[in-house]
C-alpha cells in the first residue's frame, strides 16, 4: 500500500467561501479518482508534549490518501480533479508538507533494523 500524507495549514486571511472551495475540490477528487482506497482527515491536537516545542508551524491538518500501489497514486496526481486541488492548494495554504509512503505492518520497521 502507498500512503500520500499531506500536512496543510491554510492561510489565516482566506475567506469562508474560499475554504469552502477548497473542501469541495478536495472532496470531488477523493470521490472521483477510482484508484483512492481510503482517506484520513484530521486537525492537529497539542498535548502538551515536548516535543510539540521543536515542531515547525507547518501543518494545522493532515490527510492521507491510501493507494493500492505506485501505479494508483500516480493517477491521482495526473487526474485531473486532482489538477483543481493542485490550483486551490497553491492559493489557499501558507505552508504545507507532502509526502508518499510504502505502509505495511511492523514488519516494514523489522525489515530497517
Amino acid at each position: 500500500m502507498i500512503t500520500h500524507v499531506v500536512l496543510l495549514k491554510p492561510r489565516a486571511d482566506l475567506t469562508t467561501d474560499e475554504r469552502r472551495a477548497f473542501v469541495a475540490a478536495f472532496a470531488h477528487a477523493i470521490r472521483e479518482i477510482p484508484s483512492v482506497r481510503k482517506i484520513r482527515v484530521g486537525r492537529r491536537v497539542l498535548c502538551g508534549a515536548g516535543y510539540e516545542l521543536g515542531m515547525p508551524d507547518t501543518g494545522d491538518f493532515f490527510a492521507a490518501i491510501d493507494f493500492d500501489d505506485l501505479n494508483g497514486l500516480q493517477t491521482y496526481l495526473r487526474h485531473d480533479a486532482h489538477a483543481e486541488v493542485g490550483v486551490l492548494f497553491g492559493r489557499s495554504l501558507s505552508s504545507a508538507l507532502v509526502y508518499d509512503f510504502e505502509v505495511g505492518g511492523l514488519e516494514m520497521l523489522e525489515e530497517w533494523a
